[in-house]
């Protein structure tokens, strides 16, 4: 891997996992890169990956998109967080489970802080309450679903056995709501993995400080969805909605055909 914007740099070793020992030269200066600019007060990250034609799955699925570097940088960037923030269908269909410590890079978190949680967005509920991320998250890493008020009593009481209920929106989950109440509960920075869904709420919202977007080197069915779907505003039929967000380019990298680009929101 190579970082080819704004300056030409070395060689970054791709590591293929987490490591004991310490921390590779290459994690340390991928680290550095993706932390430029943050603010400790509260910072919002977009990991996405998509083909050149801007489709997000393959089969249904993501996995098929990427590649060794591109799960180095997934790593880096899980490892960074405080709290990962996804969609419940984009939790369903990837099969998510709670992050561990092997998986990690552990030299880059605090230390003895936990895991990072996940935050679960589903304004209905239709999240399995017996599932392994409900129910196999560490004490320190609860598992957080961020609802509505709306949301059935019955399927909230069987969630609450094992993870933390957060009440967001009557009928639709406010995200400007859930992340405040998110950083309320102390989770400064937070990663969201998607789905496009729930990015397009987010950027609707003015909520997104950041974008990381793999480009992967295929050409993918026109047919699958784009890192950010379409939202209802309440715009009347035939009237614009201006929901477009300007980005700067902060860097740029490069490894086996793959592109791997780290946006800041212009705000």
């Amino acid at each position: 891997m190579r970082q080819i914007y704004p300056v030409q740099g070395p060689d970054l070793e791709v590591q293929p996992k987490a490591a004991p020992g310490p921390l590779p030269p290459a994690v340390d200066e991928l680290a550095r890169l993706y932390r430029a600019g943050e603010l400790d007060q509260g910072w919002l990250r977009a990991n996405m990956v998509a083909s050149v034609d801007g489709a997000v799955s393959l089969d249904g699925r993501s996995g098929g998109l990427s590649g060794p570097a591109d799960r180095m940088i997934f790593t880096i960037l899980r490892s960074l967080a405080d709290l990962i923030l996804v969609g419940a269908g984009t939790a369903r269909t990837e099969h998510y489970r709670p992050a561990q410590a092997a998986e990690l890079w552990q030299q880059l978190r605090p230390a003895d802080a936990p895991q990072p949680a996940f935050a679960v967005v589903t304004a209905r509920l239709n999240i399995d309450p017996d599932g392994q991320l409900i129910t196999g998250a560490a004490a320190g890493a609860r598992t957080i679903v961020v609802t509505t008020a709306d949301a059935p009593d019955d399927r909230k009481a069987a969630i609450a056995r094992h993870a933390r209920i957060v009440e967001a929106g009557q009928h639709q989950v406010d995200m400007a709501a859930a992340v405040a109440a998110l950083r309320g509960l102390g989770y400064a920075r937070i990663l969201c993995e998607g789905g496009p869904t729930l990015l397009g709420q987010l950027a609707a919202e003015s909520l997104v400080d950041e974008l990381c977007l793999t480009t992967s080197p295929l050409l993918a069915d026109g047919r699958a969805g784009r890192i950010v779907s379409p939202i209802s505003t309440g715009t009347p039929a035939g009237a614009a909605a201006d929901l477009s967000t300007r980005l700067s380019l902060a860097h740029l990298l490069a490894d086996e055909n793959f592109l791997f680009s780290r946006y800041l929101t212009e705000k």
